[in-house]
């Protein structure tokens, strides 16, 4: 039924050089205040926790991020720009974004700083300030997932159409992995050819059936004709 499904593959994107767009249930998760600022880095693409996104750096407000990350091993928040651009002056970012774990390095082709991220910690901006390089700072709450949960009956098509598609990707993945509801849900919205809006929605929210129920919805248009 899924034939014409074909997996998604991350393409580098150019930060600092323009880049082309990209009442329920009682939800449960933790919270937590960032003890210090968290740098910001807003993108016409949305990160998801568990998720991979190459980058190439260039901008020298972004050049110090990477820096300052390396040396004190921690991470910065990606954000969907809501308005403004990749490059130049200051974009608005969503206010929910995902945290981003420098995991590779690497040099480009053009000579350019490349680097491969992770999503891990989803967070909420509660106030932003802009330092004199340009970089966005700022002030977050840490939103966690929701406690590990066995994947509903009426989502296991789901968790199939998950295995085919990393099985056609070369990507193994194990049998609690595909009965965890939250891991289900993460790996569909990025595998899946999903808008930025679409991700974006499934980032915000908090319930992991909720999620595979958004995904359950989206399926219909991808069936093959």
């Amino acid at each position: 039924m899924w034939e014409g499904l074909q997996p998604r593959l991350s393409a580098a994107k150019d930060v600092g050089a323009e880049a082309p767009p990209t009442s329920g249930p009682v939800r449960s998760y933790t919270a937590s205040v960032s003890a210090r600022p968290l740098p910001l880095f807003p993108l016409n693409t949305v990160l998801l926790p568990g998720a991979r996104l190459p980058l190439r750096i260039f901008e020298p407000r972004y050049l110090d991020l990477v820096r300052d990350c390396t040396r004190s091993d921690s991470g910065f928040g990606v954000c969907l720009i809501l308005e403004g651009q990749e490059v130049g002056e200051p974009a608005l970012p969503a206010a929910l974004g995902c945290e981003a774990r420098i995991v590779d390095f690497a040099s480009t082709d053009d000579g350019l700083l490349g680097i491969t991220v992770q999503g891990a910690r989803r967070f909420h901006v509660l106030q932003t300030r802009v330092r004199d390089n340009g970089l966005i700072m700022a002030d977050v709450e840490w939103r966690g997932g929701s406690p590990t949960t066995r994947i509903r009956p009426e989502h296991e098509l789901m968790a199939q159409l998950l295995a085919r598609l990393l099985d056609r990707a070369g990507v193994d993945c194990s049998k609690p992995e595909l009965e965890d509801a939250d891991w289900v849900g993460w790996r569909l919205a990025e595998w899946l050819p999903l808008t930025c809006v679409e991700r974006q929605a499934l980032l915000v929210e908090d319930d992991a059936h909720q999620r595979l129920q958004r995904l359950l919805e989206h399926l219909p248009r991808f069936q093959a004709a």
